[in-house]
Formats: structure tokens, C-alpha cells, sequence
């Protein structure tokens, strides 16, 4: 299965390897799961470091 890139949900920039991101979602109801990734491009919101900054202000 292909997936779209992860993108920023405020400004829609491409969220690459290694970048900090801040990950909106729901703790998990189950215990121990391993695709890490899958998981949270299934369940998340992701949210660049530029972006989390100025919603903080």
C-alpha cells in the first residue's frame, strides 16, 4: 500500500525523515503495536515545529 507524504495540517508543507514534529491523536486503547509509522499516519495529526510555535503564541 502506498501512503500520501505526511503533510502539516496547518500549512501543508511535507513532513520529512527526521524532522520534529508534534503529533495530534488519541492515546491508543491497545497495548504494544509496531508500525510506529502506520499507526500514526492512520490515527494522527501532524503538525510541523514551525507551525506548533505560532499556534503557541
Amino acid at each position: 500500500m502506498i501512503w500520501d507524504k505526511p503533510q502539516c495540517m496547518y500549512c501543508e508543507k511535507e513532513i520529512k525523515e527526521d524532522e520534529v514534529v508534534f503529533v495530534k491523536m488519541r492515546y491508543p486503547k491497545r497495548k504494544g503495536f509496531t508500525e510506529i509509522k502506520a499507526y500514526l499516519r492512520n490515527e494522527g495529526t501532524f503538525i510541523c515545529e514551525e507551525c506548533s510555535y505560532d499556534k503557541m503564541k
